[in-house]
């Protein structure tokens, strides 16, 4: 087998602070901070001279992280934000959560927006996208069953 596991998912961001706290309501938590800097970053990113504060949020089960990146150096060349949902690239990440309208609640206090509508999937899922810290898309999952 080649893959063990996926370890995480990068998102850049440019409020870390307020992407945090975003990510703590929905129930992640803070794993670590750090300041990524030096010739051997660079060497792996390809973008040389380069300074990153990163933030790793783990799933509450420990099996899944997202780590958030504010680039210091060099400056941000592209912005996905607000792409639509059939653009190429990164969609989103979907959440498994236990109370679908709560958490759009406490989201909702955060600026989180509903894309679409909820909807329901069979007597399985309800299932909605919402946009969360900078445009961020972010798919939440309640099980029924």
């Amino acid at each position: 087998m080649a893959v063990k596991r996926m370890d995480n998912v990068g998102i850049v961001v440019e409020d870390l602070g307020a992407t945090i706290d975003f990510f703590l309501e929905l129930g992640l938590e803070l794993e670590g901070r750090a300041t990524i800097e030096g010739e051997w970053a660079g060497r792996i990113t390809g973008l040389g001279d380069q300074h990153v504060e990163i933030a790793m949020m783990r799933t509450p089960d420990g099996h899944s992280r997202l780590e958030l990146s504010r680039f210091l150096r060099p400056p941000i060349v592209a912005d996905h934000r607000n792409a639509p949902v059939n653009a190429l690239g990164y969609l989103r990440v979907m959440f498994a959560v236990d109370d679908l309208d709560d958490t759009l609640e406490r989201l909702g206090k955060r600026g989180a927006q509903l894309v679409g509508e909820v909807v329901q999937y069979e007597d399985i899922y309800r299932l909605c996208y919402i946009r969360g810290p900078e445009g961020i898309l972010i798919g939440l999952a309640q099980g029924l069953r």
